[in-house]
């Protein structure tokens, strides 16, 4: 599968381990990632709430580059910038007066056919085909698949699974050995974009999301946005103190899970990046048999 790529800002920066291992996985999937040239970043997560025109105008550029370089379907990772880019297409869609003067703006034409695609509507139609057996070390732990407030929203915009319970993460889980568990806040919202700002009112909302995530039995918290995964994973000591509780929840990207069922190594997966360290309970072993059940019987003496 050929695909444009926008990886966005945030998965050349903080949340470069996103990128690394997606770019990690990729080949072993058959999946050729078409970087878009000079693409811009696409104004998340505040450019909409000041000036509506650059709100549009950042992220069609980046979609009319990769018109330009011929590009149908394009992957944006970032749950984040897929919201920006998804919005705009809808926007100039429904609107051929400000589709015009967007391109006005960027100084080439906005044409709207390149479709705009999640991480999990890839790994999905991957994933439709099958393995083949490329999958060497089940993940075989409980998970809480967290989709967050921006992957499902606005459901008549995206168009993609359902708003309240989403099942696509989940049913990915299962296909690499893992069992996600049913909790009540795969969609709530972790803070966003007050991570910086308002700190406090993050440490409040990611701690209701990692103690339903503990008191629910999951080792790992899987996500597909960079912003989730700060709040959850780089703010989780401040959670843990507003809650007065531990959690050490490991809190990794779909691509990481992915690429461990797939045997990767740690590193190449840059697992190593993460604050709360990536590790799971021991599990226990089967009892061995008794030695008398297994050694041979004496001799002159019968099995029988």
């Amino acid at each position: 599968m050929k695909l444009g790529y926008f990886p966005g800002c945030s998965l050349q920066g903080s949340a470069s381990e996103f990128d690394e291992s997606l770019q990690a996985i990729a080949p072993a999937l058959g999946l050729e990632l078409i970087e878009i040239p000079d693409w811009n970043c696409c104004g998340a997560s505040a450019a909409h709430n000041l000036n509506r025109l650059l709100a549009l105008a950042l992220p069609a550029r980046t979609l009319a580059l990769a018109e330009r370089t011929g590009l149908a379907e394009v992957l944006v990772p970032c749950s984040a910038c897929y919201s920006r880019l998804i919005l705009t297409r809808h926007e100039l869609d429904q609107d051929e007066g400000l589709r015009r003067q967007v391109s006005e703006i960027i100084g080439m034409e906005y044409q709207g056919t390149a479709r705009v695609l999640n991480i999990l509507e890839v790994m999905g139609q991957i994933f439709q085909d099958g393995l083949k057996g490329k999958i060497t070390k089940p993940f075989e732990h409980p998970v809480a698949c967290y989709y967050g407030c921006l992957l499902v929203r606005p459901p008549k915009v995206v168009q993609f699974d359902r708003p309240e319970d989403p099942r696509t993460m989940d049913e990915l889980m299962k296909k690499i050995g893992a069992k996600p568990i049913d909790w009540a806040f795969k969609v709530e919202c972790c803070g966003a974009g007050f991570s910086i700002s308002r700190t406090d009112l993050v440490a409040k909302l990611s701690s209701k999301i990692l103690a339903d995530a503990q008191r629910r039995g999951a080792e790992a918290i899987i996500v597909t946005c960079p912003m989730c995964h700060a709040n959850l994973d780089m703010r989780q000591e401040k959670a843990e103190k507003w809650a007065g509780r531990k959690y050490s929840m490991p809190v990794l990207y779909l691509t990481q899970a992915i690429g461990l069922a797939l045997g990767l190594p740690e590193k190449k997966l840059a697992l190593h990046q993460h604050l709360v360290p990536v590790s799971f309970p021991v599990k226990a072993k089967p009892a061995a048999k008794a030695k008398a059940e297994t050694a041979p019987p004496p001799a002159g003496q019968s099995e029988e």
